[in-house]
């Protein structure tokens, strides 16, 4: 056998080892005959794992996934986790975010860093964050930029240094900028388009909009002048308690603006908190169900924190480990969804002193550091977050990727978008 390689790429275009599986596939369709030459390489098995009888001109990706399947789904894992991967239910997400069994967490945490490996490679993409406005015109009772916190000073970054800041990070490696803010009309649909169009005609990069709910007018004006990719939480799919936390707000709007988003063409991204006061961990399973369902390309799932200047101020903060699991399990039913480290996982972590890299062998594949000048970012303090630094540093980046050399990962030279 010759060295372990990935079946995907960097720019997540399929590959295959040849020393591996004695098999090259190209880029493309593959025809009938290559399908069936394809399934020599599977051992006996259900008629479901054996990719034969393809139709002439079936995509790669169907070919390749069944060799993920076959390296994967193998006697040496437990048939729940296997039932995980291919079939999941209600019944079996629960099972993991619950057992108290270390070696069933264990066996988890392993295999979702082993399918993390095989559908994305050992890439880690970075999407600098540039957080623009603390302002917002909303009441949402989990967070520190809530109208009603009049403790916290207001800043907006001029559309002009947002785009400074922004080229500055494409020329020190960043592929994918993150523009994101609290819902401030203050910037209107016209200010977006000069700060897209900006960007891009200077480098080439991936440009995120996390910047709350707009009509679906407004979402195709932003798709349709370059927007690639657009996020926006739903942070529970229990409708009564989103209502709750979020006042005079819309479930059905939310869970509408991501499908309409999708439609359009863009990357999406959802997630929600583990830990919300009022959550479930049925809930937690239900979240998980509809992140497949609505097939997103990125999810973020971090630890709910309090603060002080919140509705929910003093309520106990989530629980690390259950967001781990929530990661894990995430990987596993979703195979190749972009998954982060985020920041409020970071933040607690940090205070448990755990390895920086841990996450990526649990399923996270996404790092998102901060690009926000220094003297905004305690401002923009959604949750308390003491950690501050300068991500457009090449000092920064330099450290980073020597981090995570150490641990076999490499930061991705791609724009590292998810293929559908």
């Amino acid at each position: 056998m010759g060295k372990k390689m990935s079946i995907y790429d960097e720019d997540n275009t399929v590959r295959t080892s040849k020393s591996e599986v004695n098999l090259e596939v190209a880029s493309g369709d593959i025809s009938n005959a290559n399908a069936k030459n394809c399934a020599q390489f599977f051992p006996p098995g259900p008629q479901s794992l054996r990719p034969t009888e393809l139709p002439a001109g079936h995509a790669i990706e169907k070919c390749t996934s069944r060799l993920i399947v076959s390296k994967l789904v193998n006697k040496r894992i437990s048939k729940k986790l296997k039932d995980l991967y291919l079939k999941p239910t209600k019944e079996n997400i629960l099972f993991f975010l619950t057992t108290e069994d270390k070696g069933i967490i264990k066996e988890l945490y392993s295999f979702a860093g082993k399918v993390r490996e095989e559908h994305t490679g050992n890439f880690v993409h970075l999407r600098g964050l540039i957080e623009f406005s603390n302002y917002c015109f909303r009441s949402c009772h989990y967070c520190g930029l809530n109208k009603e916190n009049k403790k916290v000073p207001r800043f907006r970054i001029p559309k002009e240094t947002i785009v400074e800041i922004a080229i500055e990070a494409a020329n020190n490696g960043y592929k994918t900028i993150v523009l994101q803010s609290g819902e401030d009309t203050f910037y209107s649909i016209e200010d977006y388009i000069y700060i897209i169009k900006s960007i891009k005609s200077k480098v080439d990069v991936a440009i995120t909009l996390a910047i709350g709910e707009k009509t679906f007018e407004e979402y195709k004006i932003l798709k349709e002048n370059g927007a690639d990719r657009y996020l926006l939480k739903h942070e529970t799919s229990n409708a009564d308690l989103y209502h709750k936390l979020n006042p005079g707000m819309s479930h059905k709007y939310r869970i509408d603006s991501l499908k309409e988003l999708k439609r359009l063409g863009f990357q999406v991204g959802s997630g929600i908190m583990i830990g919300l006061p009022g959550q479930t961990v049925e809930s937690i399973a239900d979240d998980i169900l509809l992140f497949k369902e609505l097939d997103l390309d990125m999810i973020g799932c971090g630890p709910f924190i309090s603060h002080e200047e919140t509705p929910l101020a003093g309520s106990p903060s989530g629980n690390p480990e259950l967001a781990f699991r929530v990661l894990a399990i995430n990987r596993i039913i979703t195979k190749n969804t972009n998954l982060p480290f985020t920041t409020a996982l970071s933040v607690l972590t940090k205070e448990q002193k755990t390895s920086f890299t841990d996450p990526f062998f649990k399923g996270a594949n996404v790092l998102m550091p901060k690009l926000t000048p220094l003297k905004y970012q305690k401002l923009y303090d959604i949750y308390p977050n003491d950690n501050r630094y300068d991500g457009n540093s090449k000092e920064f980046i330099k450290d980073m990727n020597k981090t995570l050399s150490v641990k076999g990962l490499k930061t991705s030279t791609s724009l590292g978008n998810r293929n559908r």
